[in-house]
């Protein structure tokens, strides 16, 4: 052994990411990708709107934040025990993008933060978690990924249409 720094073989069903191209792996890359990112996502969205449910100063604004940490959060434990079943590691918290925009949003105050929490997250955040959902309902292979995809878009779309209306209600 030259070195002794060799790579070490990897063993099938460890779950390890060189898992996913193992012949009993039945799920798509693609899937894979699109549970982690749908995971992140969704993990971001709890920890700010358990942020903005503590923050908020608007009534409505905090009842929109405490509704959102409940109904993700009840979305990301039906995509953990899927993803336990499929043998597909998620990630442990959000990315370190969306880490930092949760500190920014949580140096605001008052009727800013209301305004700013609604803005990137009841808006602008929900808008991508629909565009990212939609194009995964046509091009996720597995039918449980797309059965919880169909049940969880319309959450998502609801949640959306209630942030316009708070936008919109200054």
């Amino acid at each position: 052994m030259t070195g002794g720094h060799a790579a070490p073989a990897t063993q099938p069903d460890t779950g390890t990411r060189d898992a996913e191209t193992s012949k009993d792996d039945k799920l798509a890359r693609d899937d894979r990708q699109f549970m982690q990112d749908a995971a992140e996502s969704g993990m971001f969205a709890v920890q700010a709107a358990q942020l903005g449910s503590a923050k908020a100063k608007d009534l409505t604004v905090k009842s929109f934040a405490a509704m959102l940490v409940d109904q993700r959060a009840a979305a990301n434990n039906e995509l953990v025990l899927m993803a336990n079943s499929k043998k597909v590691d998620l990630p442990a918290a959000p990315t370190h993008a969306m880490r930092r925009e949760i500190a920014s949003l949580a140096q605001h105050t008052g009727k800013e933060f209301d305004q700013e929490f609604v803005r990137n997250v009841g808006i602008k955040a929900h808008e991508n978690d629909i565009k990212m959902f939609e194009k995964a309902r046509m091009d996720v292979k597995d039918p449980d990924l797309r059965a919880w995809i169909d049940k969880t878009l319309p959450t998502l779309l609801l949640q959306l249409a209630q942030a316009q209306k708070l936008s919109q209600a200054g």
